[in-house]
């Protein structure tokens, strides 16, 4: 005999550490000194840009810009709020508190919302301000802000839908078997 379905009760921690996942693909995305933008004379963070070459970079501040004030208060609310969802989930999951679980799903809704926004802001805002000439590469800590945003996505679907499957989840319902 075999069992039909997914095993809820050992399955039901991955959704926290999906979520530990994006919080760290954030900070990274937050703290990376450069790596969001990269051409041969002209590298940019979500904080500073640098012009030159090396060893003679000249750096100056972003958050001298509107945009790249917005873009860096949006991406903090939104890491913030997945350090919030994550500790709800491990409320929500230890303690059996499925009401919980709608609610993650629905700020993570709204850090995605937030991440979404300034993920196109800066780039199409640097492109008008500050690029000047030659190719540019939007690089590997940008990509992972939009890494984060993507599985903020995915966890929030599978916060919303879980609510449904309580009793799988908590090991409580009748198992049901394929005689092949």
């Amino acid at each position: 005999m075999f069992k039909c379905g997914i095993a809820y009760p050992r399955c039901r921690w991955i959704l926290p550490l999906l979520l530990l996942l994006a919080l760290i693909f954030d900070i990274i995305a937050l703290g990376a000194s450069s790596g969001w933008v990269d051409s041969k004379y002209h590298y940019a963070s979500l904080w500073k840009q640098c012009r030159g070459r090396d060893p003679n970079w000249e750096c100056t501040s972003l958050m001298d810009f509107g945009w790249a004030k917005a873009t860096a208060a949006l991406l903090i609310i939104g890491c913030i709020l997945v350090a919030v969802c994550l500790l709800l989930s491990f409320l929500a999951l230890c303690k059996r508190a499925v009401d919980f679980l709608r609610i993650i799903g629905f700020i993570l809704l709204i850090a995605i919302i937030f991440q979404f926004i300034a993920l196109i802001i800066f780039p199409v805002k640097f492109t008008e301000t500050q690029i000047q000439d030659g190719d540019y590469e939007y690089s590997w800590s940008y990509g992972f802000g939009w890494g984060a945003t993507i599985l903020m996505m995915g966890c929030c679907l599978f916060f919303c839908c879980l609510p449904k499957y309580e009793d799988e989840l908590y090991g409580d319902a009748k198992q049901t078997y394929i005689i092949g």
